[in-house]
């Protein structure tokens, strides 16, 4: 059962998020400031940007534009708006991408937002069908399951963030073969990769000549049988978002298992280890928070909770994002570090690589803001309760004003009497 929320504690926490949310503002400008216009960081070294050399499939370059357009929806600022577009044209380009699975996240960060803010539609509506296009052209017949980057045997979790733009597309272009790709890639993943109990894989291995699933396994989590916390964020976004592009109820059930996961196994302030699985000490301890992970989990609850229809349930992981939004916003926030270049510290890159452990990460920079935003307009629509009183005495003559209690027995014994 969530806890009552008094208006006190709702205004507090409108103001601290609405804080971290003009941090996370002047954090971005500092950083166009300073880094030239097609930098497109990934994670800070030692607090600071411009040293990230690992870029691997620059599958984080819509995530700064993006956030750029967050501001832009929020303040109504034209200046954010140019930066973003200015930022996200260069990836134009990439909408025919075959080597990568993260064109949802170069575009549905960029492409989408773009558009939903009245961008003109004749240029950007085929950017994103094409996107579509391009991802589901990853479909693997024997599996039934778009393939990651890294072999044609492989399946990501992370690719639930990405089977979007096939369903935009396919939706925008009406056509059936998109939608059906993306269908069955969502219940491929969700047979091979959802476990019974709501946690995650990161990875499943198929036979390529069988179609069959052989293996669970994993590149970022601590094992192939643990749940990644960032996994299991991706799975209940992901599904999250399917279902409320498809309305598939299979979809909506398969979220709100990742949501019981993460509700019964994350701490009390919200905040995951970067493996639910890893052990208690020793260089890989579960210690070690990914405070990405929990971003994008809290944007998850918040889309959640307006998908679902119980509203106990709604409340439950609105008020479970909201804590956690909060808590990163009073221990992990850049300015809690002197100096420290990103919005918000705690995350993780890639820990077996030792690279942006600790540091800021651009997902988690992009979607902390996005739950932010959600966060903020979720308070700016919460009332607080009606305090009822008592109705008036003014139809009653004045003779029958004074209250009297009903007697206790037959005998007519009253209150009054028995006080005597």
């Amino acid at each position: 059962m969530p806890a009552i929320v008094s208006s006190n504690s709702t205004e507090r926490n409108r103001q601290q998020l609405q804080g971290a949310f003009d941090f996370a503002l002047e954090q971005v400008d500092r950083l166009v400031a300073k880094y030239p216009t097609d930098y497109y960081p990934m994670y800070t070294v030692d607090g600071e940007f411009g040293k990230d050399t690992s870029r691997w499939t620059h599958w984080c370059d819509g995530f700064c534009p993006g956030l750029m357009f967050l501001f832009a929806a929020r303040t109504g600022s034209e200046l954010w708006l140019d930066r973003a577009v200015k930022r996200s044209i260069p990836l134009e380009p990439r909408q025919y991408d075959r080597s990568v699975h993260d064109l949802g996240f170069l575009f549905l960060s960029t492409y989408a937002r773009w558009l939903e803010l009245g961008g003109p539609a004749a240029h950007i509506a085929p950017v994103l069908q094409q996107a579509g296009r391009t991802m589901a052209m990853r479909f693997m017949e024997r599996g039934q399951y778009l393939r990651s980057f890294v072999e044609p045997s492989s399946l990501f979790i992370d690719i639930m963030m990405n089977v979007g733009t096939i369903f935009h597309a396919g939706y925008e272009l009406q056509d059936k073969h998109l939608l059906a790709i993306a269908n069955q890639h969502c219940l491929t993943t969700r047979r091979v990769l959802v476990r019974g109990d709501g946690s995650t894989a990161h990875e499943a291995q198929f036979d390529l000549t069988s179609g069959e699933c052989i293996r669970q396994s994993t590149h970022q989590g601590y094992r192939g049988d643990s749940c990644w916390s960032r996994g299991l964020a991706w799975s209940m976004y992901g599904f999250t978002r399917s279902f409320k592009q498809t309305g598939d109820p299979e979809y909506l059930q398969t979220a709100m298992s990742n949501a019981h996961f993460w509700l019964t196994h994350c701490s009390h302030d919200g905040i995951a280890p970067w493996d639910f699985d890893a052990p208690v000490d020793g260089p890989l301890a579960r210690t070690q928070v990914d405070t990405s992970a929990s971003a994008v989990a809290s944007a998850a609850l918040l889309d959640l909770a307006g998908a679902v229809s119980d509203p106990i349930l709604a409340i439950t992981y609105a008020q479970c994002a909201i804590r956690t939004l909060v808590s990163l916003a009073t221990n992990y926030l850049g300015s809690c570090t002197p100096g420290f270049e990103g919005i918000l510290n705690g995350g993780v890159y890639h820990i077996h690589k030792s690279l942006g452990v600790h540091e800021a990460v651009m997902f988690g920079e992009y979607f902390f803001v996005e739950a932010l935003d959600k966060a903020l307009n979720y308070l700016d629509h919460e009332h607080p309760p009606i305090q009822t009183v008592a109705y008036p005495e003014d139809t009653l003559p004045q003779e029958a004003r004074n209250w009297h209690d009903g007697p206790l027995s037959e005998t007519g014994t009253s209150t009054e009497e028995l006080s005597r």
